[in-house]
């Protein structure tokens, strides 16, 4: 069986109207991988929120060049954009685990309208502001003794139900 690779898959190219907006994420891996997930989803535009938010040597690394062909923008606050994207008519999901929050495996997600799915920083997650914005809190189960995982790869976990719920 021949292995698929960048040249020769074809997979049907979508771009699904998320938006991905990072409260304060300024890891430059994590950063990279953002873009990479993003761009592997279809996600319309990620906002980069923060003042610590620098592009570069070690962003490119990780993306693989993907950064050139996601729309994003770099932000100083993420409230800002979450409550103009509200304004604007999104469905504000935040990515977090709180006393509320819903597991991702009951969540149900439509594409009446366009989706904004917040994410904190590992440390210090989302900011009480932006909870107090949101549609929808929802959490990821986990079976280990570890209540969190690397933002990326809870992420991507969001990014896959909510694409195969919409499309």
């Amino acid at each position: 069986m021949e292995q698929l690779n960048y040249y020769n898959t074809n997979f049907d190219k979508k771009t699904f109207p998320i938006t991905l907006v990072c409260d304060n994420v300024t890891n430059a891996p994590n950063i990279g991988s953002l873009f990479r997930t993003a761009d592997a989803f279809g996600v319309e535009h990620l906002a980069l929120c923060g003042t610590q938010i620098q592009l570069g040597r070690k962003i490119t690394k990780t993306s693989r060049s993907t950064e050139k062909a996601v729309s994003f923008s770099i932000e100083t606050d993420a409230s800002d954009v979450v409550t103009d994207l509200k304004q604007k008519g999104y469905t504000i999901v935040v990515l977090e685990i709180t006393k509320n929050s819903s597991s991702l495996k009951t969540a149900i997600f439509t594409n009446t309208k366009p989706i904004a799915i917040v994410i904190g920083d590992e440390n210090f997650g989302v900011s009480e502001s932006i909870l107090e914005l949101a549609d929808q809190v929802i959490h990821i189960d986990m079976f280990g003794q570890n209540s969190s995982m690397n933002v990326v790869q809870a992420t991507s976990i969001i990014l896959y139900e909510i694409t195969k719920q919409i499309q």
